[in-house]
């Protein structure tokens, strides 16, 4: 199913025509069923299939949703080895489907949706932790402006200027008081670390669900979501990730906070860490305990955006609701990352 009226889907069959090389009619759009931020679909044409991104419908809170920005950013990497599907055409007219959309290349492959990859050996599970911590560390090994990204961040003190970014959004469409949530805010303004000045692409939501591997090799095919990439520090991402380590293993947001990693084959937050470090020349990582708590803090603030646009009947995914019933235990996790008490 899809939220494309036939007027709406003639408007798009008519300008992806004059837009996109080789495109073809008729349209098929199929909506993808997870995601919860930028509704996303594949386009199903007689000789190739393409992905559109696009921004929700309804008021947006601001700076959010910028899929021009995914645009932008994969497009430059696009050049760099990273592996990012290749854009086709942003649509900055929101008269054609109502929002800004960007049209991509399909990438077939496999997703995998459990970090505990239970569909896959031991030898195969530490590929596929190993293969996402050397992509990480490419990534942040580009220097922005040989690709045309030197200004697509703020200058300053990245962790400073995020930590007010997602308080003031996690303030516009809080729906219930969060005590810890408050506490959370207020010790990461209060601990902010000295700016070391590194500053690098920051994909913003790197975990695994958001990868496309080649089943048989296990290599990446393409990282997705870029809406929330940035210039920024790069402790960020690898914190984020490991974020994930740390979540209770449910049906709600899979982790592995208690599943024996060893006996699986996958690294121990501090394993994968330092394999980071290595491939990057990092000696250590202080305050490593300030970037878990901002990690969660940022994902905590993420889905009431998410909770805020579902109860306003906006939700990109019919699964919003039942995943913000993970946002009390994040802000709570987010304290305990801090070792303070609320």
């Amino acid at each position: 199913m899809h939220d494309f009226d036939n007027f709406r889907l003639k408007r798009l069959e008519i300008y992806l025509s004059e837009y996109v090389e080789s495109f073809s009619c008729p349209l098929e759009i199929l909506k993808f069923p997870d995601g919860q931020s930028n509704p996303t679909y594949l386009l199903n044409t007689p000789t190739a299939k393409y992905v559109l991104r696009k921004q929700p419908d309804g008021n947006l809170l601001p700076s959010a949703h910028a899929v021009e920005r995914e645009f932008r950013v994969m497009s430059a990497l696009s050049e760099t080895g990273i592996p990012t599907p290749k854009c086709l055409h942003l649509c900055e007219d929101e008269d054609i489907i109502g929002t800004m959309f960007f049209v991509m290349e399909y990438v077939a492959g496999t997703i995998f949706w459990n970090p505990a990859l239970p569909e896959l050996s031991n030898d195969q599970r530490a590929r596929v932790y190993d293969r996402m911590n050397r992509v990480l560390a490419d990534l942040h090994s580009v220097q922005p402006e040989s690709i045309g990204l030197a200004g697509f961040g703020k200058p300053g003190n990245y962790f400073a200027r995020q930590t007010d970014r997602w308080a003031y959004q996690y303030q516009q469409s809080t729906t219930e008081t969060i005590e810890e949530m408050d506490c959370l805010i207020q010790w990461l303004r209060e601990n902010l670390p000295v700016d070391d000045g590194m500053s690098c692409v920051v994909h913003g939501d790197y975990r695994l669900d958001n990868f496309i591997f080649d089943a048989e090799r296990l290599e990446i095919l393409a990282i997705l979501d870029w809406e929330l990439s940035t210039l920024g520090n790069p402790l960020a991402d690898i914190a984020y990730q490991c974020m994930q380590l740390r979540f209770p293993d449910n049906d709600v947001l899979p982790g592995l906070g208690n599943v024996n990693r060893k006996d699986l084959g996958i690294p121990e937050e501090a394993e994968y860490v330092e394999m980071y470090c290595q491939k990057r020349n990092l000696a250590s990582i202080s305050d490593w305990n300030f970037y878990l708590a901002f990690s969660f803090f940022r994902f905590t603030a993420i889905l009431q955006g998410v909770k805020k646009r579902a109860l306003d009947g906006n939700a990109s995914s019919e699964r919003a609701l039942e995943l913000t019933k993970m946002i009390k235990p994040l802000a709570v996790m987010g304290m305990e990352a801090t070792a303070s008490a609320c």
